[in-house]
């Protein structure tokens, strides 16, 4: 186990895109959780899915992992991180609604999505709303070290001061001189000493209906700050794992890193790892674009550009297919493959629980559970561990169809592996895609299948055929087999 734990960190510091941490026992998680002023979509499903196999596998390795998750609540502006309209507080202005009314509305219906899609909750859930005087102390603990400055009732971070001392852009790999010039004139710059300083608060306009007092304003936190103060709160100001989107890298990862160090003198965070998008037509999926699908359109087929409704865990085999660092491009073919290669995988495991053992084994099981367990420790390789649980599947049917024998001992080995790498770690919920749904149709199908098996023993070919035509007509595949038959549902 402990080997298995250090080449975890082994693999994450191969990836490592700052530093190189220390060794843990406990591991704090901190992931960047989503903005609640819409319904979630297939973008939002990645990096749920990406870090619920960090939390899972390192929880299968003994760890007592701290995973927090925020909510984007407060301070996500329509235009740029230092200007326009928040987003909630515009849909709340626009629907009459109370602020937190959206929120909850909205992050009701994500906590469903994530339920579908079998992602664990995380170990805390805090929001930004609900740490207004945390980050007020944290802008004046930056303002008391120097890298922070107030003007016209905003504060601003210092990024040129910063980066003369530490260093800025050292995540993004930017240039500060680049950024100077390439910074985009928006409403409000003339506060800033220089167009790449950011926004830690916010002075609120008559209008803006969130707002808090401050010894600067009534106003409001800027989006970088909420997850360097919850982290901090929740973690401490050294803690090992910090994830997030592939977009998040900059402006937003790279302004937390300024923060807490200003904050601090020192870096919070041991590891960055960051998931890649998903696009469609390989093109970022967006409302402007016309691709923006939510997740209940996928669970229900009802877009235009969807064939079929996919279930939750046909998603999240499909992002599970391909490494969290790849970019993964939806279409209806893909998503139909992955729900082929899913079924194929379920029919697997339905098949493995009603094996039975033989005196001998022919199969030879070596080595497959420690390639599961490499792929997971090779910066949680989950297209690589798929492939071995394929491996496992063709063993079983090669037992199924008399092909092979397994003794109790080699089926239980099966039956663990299954368990745990394709239930508990890469949590593809089996009962619910492969029993449930089939429940209605069991007692009916299982009847008919009885009465072409007789017709069969009579060499009553005609009503065999028959039987089974119309059964592969309704979706339903049968398979004869050494003991009978066995089917399954398109």
């Amino acid at each position: 186990m402990k080997d298995h734990n250090l080449s975890i960190y082994n693999s994450l510091s191969r990836n490592k895109e700052v530093f190189v941490p220390e060794h843990a026992p406990m591991v704090g998680m901190y992931v960047c959780g989503p903005t609640v002023y819409g319904d979630g979509h297939l973008g939002h499903a990645r990096p749920a899915i990406t870090f619920d196999i960090v939390f899972r596998y390192l929880t299968h390795l003994g760890y007592k992992v701290r995973y927090v998750r925020n909510i984007t609540d407060v301070g996500h502006l329509e235009h740029d991180a230092d200007d326009g309209e928040d987003k909630i507080a515009k849909k709340a202005r626009l629907d009459q609604l109370e602020p937190m009314e959206v929120v909850q509305y909205y992050l009701n219906r994500y906590h469903h999505a994530m339920d579908a899609l079998n992602v664990l909750p995380p170990s805390i859930e805090p929001h930004a709303s609900g740490h207004i005087i945390e980050q007020i102390e944290y802008i004046k603990k930056i303002m008391d070290a120097g890298y922070a400055y107030e003007s016209n009732g905003s504060v601003y971070f210092d990024v040129p001061r910063f980066n003369a001392d530490y260093g800025y852009g050292r995540l993004s790999g930017r240039n500060v001189d680049e950024l100077l010039s390439a910074t985009r004139s928006l409403d409000g710059q003339e506060e800033k000493r220089n167009p790449a300083d950011f926004a830690l608060w916010k002075k609120a306009s008559p209008e803006h209906i969130m707002r808090w007092p401050s010894p600067w304003s009534d106003g409001f936190p800027g989006w970088h700050l909420e997850c360097s103060t919850m982290s901090e709160k929740y973690l401490g100001t050294t803690f090992d794992i910090h994830g997030g989107g592939m977009d998040l890298k900059f402006p937003h990862h790279e302004c937390e890193i300024a923060q807490s160090v200003a904050h601090n003198g020192a870096h919070a965070v041991r590891y960055w790892m960051h998931n890649n998008m998903i696009t469609i037509n390989g093109k970022k999926m967006g409302k402007s674009l016309g691709n923006f699908i939510t997740l209940d359109e996928f669970f229900t087929g009802k877009h235009e550009l969807l064939s079929q409704p996919y279930s939750p865990m046909t998603i999240r085999f499909f992002i599970l297919q391909a490494h969290y660092r790849g970019t993964v491009d939806f279409s209806n073919e893909a998503l139909q493959g992955a729900e082929k290669a899913l079924n194929r995988m379920l029919d697997g495991y339905r098949r493995l629980k009603s094996l039975k053992p033989s005196e001998t084994g022919t199969v030879d099981l070596t080595g497959i559970e420690e390639r599961c367990y490499a792929a997971l420790d090779d910066d949680f390789n989950t297209p690589v561990l798929i492939a071995e649980l394929f491996d496992v599947c063709r063993i079983i049917n090669q037992i199924n169809d008399g092909h092979a024998t397994a003794t109790a001992e080699q089926l239980e080995q099966l039956r663990h592996i299954m368990d745990t790498f394709l239930v508990d770690i890469l949590g593809i919920r089996v009962e619910a895609e492969s029993g449930a749904d089939l429940k209605p149709y069991e007692g009916a199908v299982n009847l008919l299948l009885d009465i072409r098996k007789e017709a069969k023993g009579r060499k009553d070919w005609a009503t065999s055929d028959l039987i089974r035509n119309r059964l592969a007509d309704l979706g339903f595949n049968v398979k004869d087999t050494k003991d009978g038959f066995e089917w399954s549902l398109d």
